[in-house]
């Protein structure tokens, strides 16, 4: 049980409880998107309780007034935030509720696909400035609202996603972002200051023992038409030639409830959410309001494109994954390092903790001396850390010496797994070392060079690299540590960029 989740109360005849009847059915997602059936009229009883929940987490995780102010001013220099919902929340109400204590914070994440990318990461990373400064920050993942898929941004219809396979998705981004929550404890935080809690929740925890009648009947009344058509989210499908199924229309209804749940179970009033996330937020922040008066804010974290304009996500097919196996380590470090000197300022903001005063001496040095890229080092630095931890940095530097700076020594100090993530399109070989094995030899069995005289002639043509070092000796037999590494590799290169990997068994 995590830190949030045992403070919850169920008494029932607490005053501030409320009972709403449930009909058990087995996925309230899967009933909108397909078809309902019902499995029992004799469900559970949920109780909501109107608590004061962050008054709690002020006893326990107290922030300083200075440290809750000067929050929002300090992620609006650096450009983390974009926008507030209700408008003139962020220059007087917002404050304030920070100021008063240590308040919970959530942001949303659909498992759409097995990994979080580049794209994702700025909402981890507002949720971390909140978390750095003592408040409780929660990371909703959709285990159910991905089975029914946001339109926001879509110009068509996300193809639908079972049950089984949200779930692989659900587990695989869970571990990913307390991967990147832990690197930044680790490395990031100034341990004079008391962070807050963090939890990993899924929606379809609270979803999966409604039925359609009754959360039609509880939640669905709240809604009024005209809003929801005229969001630019449906405003946008409805226009076009595919239109809008009515799984994806309810979608905005779905997260509103998501963030009224969070704020009746657990004093949830804030939620941060990317720009085009805005009608989404609206939605909740009505809704809750017309259940309970209460007031409640929304945050936007800008979208992150690339250098064309285009938003970076899976849908763009452009996406930099936060999953190692997707995008290495050495990946993603090159993704930021490439950037263009125009985008390396503000990503600094964006995408470090790096005081602002730093991010202006380390562009101040770049300026005096561009060749040296100071600036784009530390950017690839600084991320990479964050999302694969210090080991994670580590490999990228070995893969990018030995890449870039044909490093004997940095592909010694390489495992076969980091091999075969920097030269990722490159066949894998594991062999067997045999007496006399030639230079010939090893390059026919990995079918590296055509059979006969052709083959033999690229060898003497100096066509064949060995560990970056050019061999033109056919029948040369192989030596270790010049042609095998202390670590049973090789690295067989042969033209400019046709690799092969070879991991010797019986040394």
């Amino acid at each position: 049980m995590n830190s949030l989740e045992g403070a919850r109360l169920q008494k029932k005849n607490h005053p501030h409880f409320r009972c709403l009847p449930v009909v058990t059915l087995s996925n309230m997602a899967a009933s909108l998107a397909g078809t309902c059936r019902l499995l029992s009229r004799h469900g559970s009883v949920i109780y909501l309780w109107r608590n004061r929940l962050c008054h709690t987490h002020v006893s326990k995780s107290y922030c300083s007034s200075s440290t809750h102010g000067g929050l929002l001013l300090s992620l609006n220099k650096r450009g983390v935030l974009k926008d507030s919902f209700p408008e003139d929340a962020a220059h007087d109400r917002l404050p304030r509720l920070l100021q008063s204590g240590a308040q919970t914070v959530y942001c949303g994440f659909d498992p759409t696909a097995d990994s979080l990318h580049v794209g994702n990461l700025l909402a981890i990373i507002g949720l971390l400035h909140f978390r750095d400064a003592g408040h409780h920050v929660v990371a909703v993942l959709g285990g159910a609202t991905a089975q029914i898929g946001d339109p926001s941004g879509k110009t068509r219809e996300r193809e639908s996603l079972s049950a089984d396979a949200v779930e692989v998705n659900t587990r695989s981004i869970r571990e990913s972002i307390q991967r990147i929550f832990t690197n930044h404890e680790l490395h990031f935080h100034d341990i004079s200051r008391k962070l807050g809690t963090m939890t990993v929740m899924n929606n379809l925890s609270w979803y999966k023992d409604w039925s359609v009648v009754a959360f039609l009947s509880e939640a669905g009344r709240r809604f009024r038409m005209g809003t929801m058509l005229s969001r630019h989210s449906v405003q946008s499908r409805l226009k076009s030639a595919d239109g809008m199924s009515l799984t994806e229309f309810t979608y905005q209804v779905f997260q509103a409830y998501d963030f009224y749940h969070l704020n009746q179970v657990y004093g949830c009033k804030i939620q941060l959410g990317g720009t085009d996330q805005l009608g989404n937020l609206m939605s909740g922040h009505e809704y809750i309001h017309r259940m309970t008066g209460e007031e409640v804010f929304g945050l936007t974290i800008p979208l992150v494109t690339s250098s064309v304009g285009d938003k970076l996500g899976k849908t763009a097919g452009n996406a930099v994954w936060l999953n190692r196996d997707k995008t290495s380590p050495f990946e993603l470090y090159q993704f930021f390092l490439r950037q263009p000197d125009n985008n390396v300022e503000g990503y600094l903001k964006l995408f470090t903790f790096l005081p602002l005063a730093e991010v202006e001496r380390l562009m101040e040095q770049q300026r005096e001396d561009p060749g040296k890229r100071l600036a784009h080092k530390r950017l690839a630095a600084e991320v990479t850390k964050l999302v694969h931890g210090k080991e994670g940095l580590e490999s990228a530097k070995r893969c990018t010496n030995a890449l870039y700076h044909s490093s004997v020594q940095a592909l010694e100090e390489m495992s076969d797994d980091e091999l075969q993530e920097l030269f990722r399109e490159a066949p894998f070989h594991e062999m067997l070392l045999e007496p006399g094995t030639t230079v010939i030899d090893t390059c026919r069995r990995v079918n590296a060079i055509p059979r006969g005289a052709r083959g033999y002639q690229m060898v003497l043509d100096g066509a064949v690299w060995i560990n970056h070092r050019r061999t033109d000796k056919a029948e040369q037999v192989l030596i270790p540590k010049l042609h095998i590494l202390s670590n049973g590799l090789t690295l067989l290169k042969v033209g400019k960029r046709n690799f092969y990997i070879i991991k010797w068994l019986n040394l």
